[in-house]
Order: structure tokens, then sequence, then C-alpha cells
């Protein structure tokens, strides 16, 4: 394994400042992630049924006729979102680079002792991590964390 800690404080040096120094977000925060699906009533019985995530909307993709998209609230004011692309034949998930690797839903404690038991009850195969993390699969592969930090906190350190 390659010791990376002289780079990583060069990077800390030239670009961290501190949160009193640092100037504001152009950004308002996320609006939607969106992931595609291959049947929107298993995603939804995944991520409304298992998760507790409640679907928020349903319509027509503007962008191709017959395309479903659909959200889900996942706190916050945050949206996760899905499309399903009938007759595209999309094919397996591929990583590339700036691909995605997964997401990270932060909950309370309590709602992710009680999403952790979920996943157990349905069977759903994760690994634990550090005991406040739990990495997954969705129904078409999607990767996904569970973490019990709060936002803006990871293993106790701050990072936002």
């Amino acid at each position: 394994m390659t010791d990376r800690a002289a780079e990583w404080e060069q990077l800390r040096r030239e670009y961290l400042r501190p949160s009193s120094e640092r100037p504001v977000s152009t950004a308002r925060g996320v609006h939607h992630q969106a992931l595609l699906c291959s049947d929107v009533e298993q995603t939804i019985r995944f991520y409304q049924g298992l998760l507790g995530f409640p679907l928020t909307d349903l319509f027509e993709n503007r962008d191709y006729a017959g395309s479903t998209h659909f959200f889900f609230d996942i706190g916050n004011g945050n949206a996760l979102a899905f499309f399903d692309m009938p007759g595209l034949d999309l094919g397996p998930y591929r990583e590339v680079l700036g691909g995605h690797h997964h997401l990270a839903i932060s909950m309370e404690p309590e709602q992710w002792s009680r999403a952790r038991q979920a996943l157990d009850e349905a069977g759903v195969d994760y690994a634990h991590i550090d005991g406040s993390s739990i990495y997954f699969t969705g129904p078409d592969g999607e990767r996904l964390e569970l973490i019990s930090d709060p936002l803006g906190e990871m293993y106790g350190r701050v990072v936002l």
C-alpha cells in the first residue's frame, strides 16, 4: 500500500481553509440524485416499503416518451429520483471514472437500526462498517450506504 500522507497534507495546506475562512457555497444543495431502474413497482417497494422513503411524485419523463420519472423523499429537502427506460436495453452496471460509486443517506440512529433490521428480515446482504455504516445494493445493483452519523459528519469527524 502506498503512503500518501505527505500528498494529502500538501493538498490540505494548499486548498483546505478553516470554516471561518471558507466562502459560502454557490450551491443550495442536492436537488435530486437520479438513478435508473428496471422495474418501477419493485423500486417503490424497496425504497418506500423497505427503507421508509416516501414516494412523492411519479410522471412521464420529459426526455423519453413512455419512461417513468419518480421521486422519493430522503429528508432535509433532498430527493432520490429514478427513471425506467423501457426498450433501451441498458445492460449491466459498469463502473467508470467519474461514475457513481455509492449514495450515502444519513438516518437518525433509531431509524438506522430499524432499517438494518428490515434489511435483515428481507434477506438483503450488507457490509456493516465502523459501527455506523451499512453498505448494500438496491434492486438494480445501485450501491447504497445508510449512515447513522449526522449530516456533515463522518466517523466522528466534521467534514462540512
